[in-house]
């Protein structure tokens, strides 16, 4: 759709004014009509114009006048000017109104006809220009779409390097450390540290593959009624390991309300349980991680909050696009930055939201899950 085109028409006679709207009318056409020179300036000031139809012949201001006040004006010099004139248009004022900008001369009476075609030719010229100014600026979006997408492929293959190079460097060492120590002891701390790294690696590829299949469309969920506490319970013991590794203490609600959700009890316990694990580590050792749990009339709302190093008001907005961190300027954390988008996504497959909300830096954060009830807990 494009916008209205928009003509001025300059005559201090309202019947002529009339006359030339009523001539040219057509869909898409917006007539500004002016009675003097003076109000057509001020029309110019405030819209963008196709094409000026000016009556030489004004008390004040004459056409010509104003042909010559438009082209110095920045905004008005590349309107095209149609002079309309009463009286035999000789050679001298033609060159008077070309010198001033005119692209014709037009003698009255009119002839419809061409008045019309002529018109209709700077109708159609102005839509082209609207439509290919429209297009440089989708392609110049486009283009920048690319070049942000192509820095945040450069970012993820040097953060997946990363992320692959440790545990495959802790595993190599791990097995010339097999091959030089004997004792049963150190061998099975050996062996532990590798399945360490073994499922730290497993649990990458996995959540690569899941954002893979989501965004294909392949990945189908497991519905079936479940109590919200089974998933919890799932949850928790997931994430368990990770959060008393960095000393937090991890308060739960006394009473989880008895609620049955239909739901993929494993992508929902995946989804708190990756809630957890990102409050875990962007928590300070030794911080104070909440799961809680409400609920309306027709839905659930899941909150995971923490007393971490929060996430400033420019990031809330991207925390859940694909390979974001949060930067709390003081220390880099690892991962992809792909469990967020991770978390989104399954919440949307389930008919849910997922938002965010925080203070700012080192004030913590909050993620509330919103999740519809079925129908018997409705």
């Amino acid at each position: 759709m494009t916008a209205p085109v928009n003509f001025l028409i300059v005559d201090d006679l309202e019947e002529n004014l009339l006359s030339l709207e009523g001539l040219l009318r057509r869909d898409g056409l917006v007539f500004l009509k002016a009675r003097s020179g003076e109000d057509a300036l001020e029309i110019l000031l405030k819209h963008e114009v196709a094409l000026a139809l000016l009556d030489v012949q004004m008390p004040g201001m004459d056409g010509f006048q104003l042909a010559e006040f438009m082209r110095g004006n920045e905004r008005a010099r590349h309107i095209p000017i149609i002079f309309l004139t009463a009286g035999t248009a000789d050679s001298r004022r033609r060159f008077r109104g070309y010198e001033a900008g005119a692209v014709d001369f037009i003698e009255k009476p009119i002839e419809p006809d061409i008045l019309r075609s002529k018109a209709n030719v700077f109708f159609d010229l102005y839509q082209q220009r609207q439509q290919l100014a429209a297009q440089r600026d989708e392609l110049e979006a486009y283009a920048e779409t690319l070049k942000a997408v192509d820095r945040r492929k450069s970012d993820f293959i040097a953060i997946l390097g990363h992320e692959l190079r440790n545990p495959v460097m802790a595993l190599g060492a791990g097995v010339e450390l097999l091959k030089r120590h004997r004792d049963p002891d150190r061998a099975e701390t050996i062996r532990e540290g590798m399945a360490r790294q073994v499922f730290h690696l497993s649990r990458l590829i996995e959540d690569l593959l899941d954002i893979s299949r989501i965004g294909q469309g392949k990945v189908s969920l497991k519905k079936e009624p479940i109590a919200l506490s089974t998933i919890l319970s799932s949850a928790i013991e997931g994430s368990q390991l990770h959060i008393d590794a960095r000393g937090h203490t991890l308060v739960v609600d006394a009473e989880i309300p008895p609620l049955v959700l239909h739901a993929d009890h494993t992508r929902l316990a995946q989804v708190i349980s990756n809630l957890l694990n990102n409050a875990a580590k962007y928590t300070p050792p030794g911080g104070r991680i909440a799961l809680s749990v409400s609920t309306d009339d027709d839905a659930v709302e899941i909150a995971v909050s923490d007393n971490g190093v929060g996430i400033s008001p420019d990031m809330q907005a991207k925390v859940f696009e694909i390979f974001t961190q949060v930067r709390d300027g003081s220390q880099a954390h690892d991962g992809l930055g792909i469990g967020l988008a991770l978390v989104k996504q399954l919440v949307e497959l389930h008919g849910g939201d997922i938002t965010v909300e925080s203070a700012g830096l080192s004030h913590g954060s909050r993620f509330v899950v919103r999740l519809p009830l079925a129908e018997g807990d409705r």
